[in-house]
């Protein structure tokens, strides 16, 4: 049986690291440019800076799918296993509320970005600043999905990824 919601990720994982390798061409033809010729490849800085939001909210779902967040198990290890289950219900409705919060706060301005057509930068190249929040957007509710998920998994204890 395949798992949609971990093949998904895994395709967001995908296309974000392809983003990095991108991102690490950008900046050596900008390097190169800028030290062998004087004439750095414009427009570098703007793509980055919004680039490292996107990358950093792409890769957040596989990370959240395979319960590689940041925990300690210090205590978490010396409870009982209802317990640690009441520990992870928690930490899930936490996850869930924070990413719906995260796309709650960014309907606005993804909108108000979409209608001003927003731009990152100035001269060159002007990057589009709305494609980046609503991916935030989008993936948030994403996220937030994959904790509902995890918990009603874990409570049916079914096996997580």
């Amino acid at each position: 049986m395949t798992d949609r919601i971990g093949n998904i990720a895994r395709l967001i994982h995908a296309v974000s690291a392809s983003w990095v390798i991108g991102i690490a061409v950008i900046i050596v033809v900008d390097v190169t440019g800028r030290y062998l010729f004087g004439s750095p490849l414009l427009g570098t800085t703007e793509i980055i800076k919004n680039s490292i939001v996107t990358i950093t909210f792409l890769q957040i779902p596989l990370a959240v799918y395979r319960g590689d967040m940041i925990r300690t198990t210090f205590l978490y290890d010396r409870i009982g296993e209802v317990t640690q289950r009441y520990c992870r219900a928690v930490t899930y409705v936490t996850g869930l509320l924070f990413f719906l919060a995260i796309c709650w706060s960014s309907v606005t301005p993804a909108y108000e970005a979409f209608l001003v057509r927003e731009y990152e930068g100035e001269g060159a190249l002007r990057v589009p600043t709305y494609p980046v929040r609503v991916l935030i957007m989008v993936n948030s509710v994403f996220v937030a999905y994959i904790y509902a998920v995890m918990l009603i998994r874990d409570w049916r204890k079914e096996q997580q990824a």
